[in-house]
């Protein structure tokens, strides 16, 4: 059987050198590194993870952690896309995925030291958590398990997080709407438990700050990032402040529920009510009206928490809290009134 000395000797090159190249290391150029693959395939080079992990006390596995994993019928691809994006940075680098979902329920059964344990991981990946949930306590406070959040700005030696400008997201989408001529805004958020929640309620408050205009919070109602409970808070408002010109909705999801409130009142959207949402879905592009939304590139954020986590359980001195910008696509479910 074929060794990493073998290819090292028929290469021309250092053991050390023939390990980075096979793990994906930016360190070794790309000739360097296709020549090094080539000789493997050649010599049908294939490593033993058990005796690797054996020596190293490490697996080369990242765990996976999606909370309140919910079905939504094809329409938010949110989840998948992040989780792409962890998969094919982990590959690149040589590393294995093993996802699980978890739940508060589950949680307090299980500790998340515990599963990651159980399940031989070498660090987390969590996605989904609510400020509340059991897990979030346990891995900013207690435990030295090295983790990345995503969309939870914390961090610590052991904690790095990825998340994208909620505040500055928002911002630009309700700027937008004023610089459009609309001054009765409301907004659809999600629920107090989820940080971005806050964060783009902040941005919200801002953005009308900056143009002396009041907040008032009966126009903010809450929509559980859920289609049905986008309409449910689009009615709400409706029926509480009928002369509303404009509303900002925290997710597509939302935003889809809202501009099916306003067909069923007969409000034409954009002529009557401007409608914005955020995350740029694919469905986005495609409903009717076509959706004006904050893009975040969810994609981006997967790929950028496993190289953040990597890096962390390769000893890298690195920034532990990674913030991507948004962008303010703009479609057909938005008109200036002016």
């Amino acid at each position: 059987m074929a060794t990493i000395k073998d290819i090292a000797r028929i290469a021309g090159v250092s053991t050390t050198t023939v390990s980075r190249a096979l793990n994906g290391y930016d360190d070794v150029s790309q000739e360097t590194k296709k020549r090094i693959r080539e000789i493997a395939a050649q010599l049908d080079y294939s490593p033993n993870a058990v005796a690797r992990s054996l020596v190293s006390s490490k697996t080369r596995t990242i765990g996976v952690i999606f909370s309140g994993l919910k079905h939504t019928g094809g329409k938010d691809n949110l989840a998948f896309e992040i989780l792409i994006g962890i998969n094919d940075r982990a590959i690149e680098l040589n590393y294995d995925i093993l996802l699980f979902s978890t739940s508060p329920s589950k949680q307090r059964i299980k500790s998340y030291y515990n599963l990651c344990k159980e399940r031989n991981v070498d660090g987390a990946i969590i996605f989904g958590l609510k400020v509340d949930d059991p897990y979030l306590e346990e891995v900013i406070e207690k435990s030295n398990f090295p983790c990345v959040l995503i969309d939870i700005p914390f961090s610590n030696e052991h904690l790095g997080n990825v998340t994208t400008d909620n505040v500055e997201g928002v911002r630009k989408a309700v700027h937008y709407l004023i610089d459009g001529g609309h001054t009765k805004i409301a907004m659809i958020n999600g629920y107090p438990e989820a940080h971005v929640s806050d964060q783009r309620l902040i941005g919200f408050k801002k953005a009308l700050s900056e143009f002396g205009m009041a907040y008032d919070a009966s126009k903010v109602v809450d929509g559980a990032f859920s289609e049905e409970g986008g309409e449910q808070a689009m009615l709400r408002i409706l029926d509480e402040h009928p002369g509303v010109t404009a509303v900002f909705c925290s997710s597509d999801l939302m935003a889809l529920g809202a501009l099916r409130a306003l067909d069923k009142r007969g409000r034409k959207v954009p002529d009557s009510v401007s409608v914005v949402g955020y995350d740029d879905i694919i469905l986005s592009a495609y409903c009717t009206p076509k959706l004006t939304t904050v893009h975040q590139n969810k994609y981006q954020m997967g790929w950028e928490a496993a190289k953040l986590l990597i890096e962390m359980l390769e000893g890298r001195n690195v920034d532990h809290n990674v913030v991507l910008k948004n962008e303010l696509i703009v479609r057909e479910s938005t008109k200036s009134i002016r």
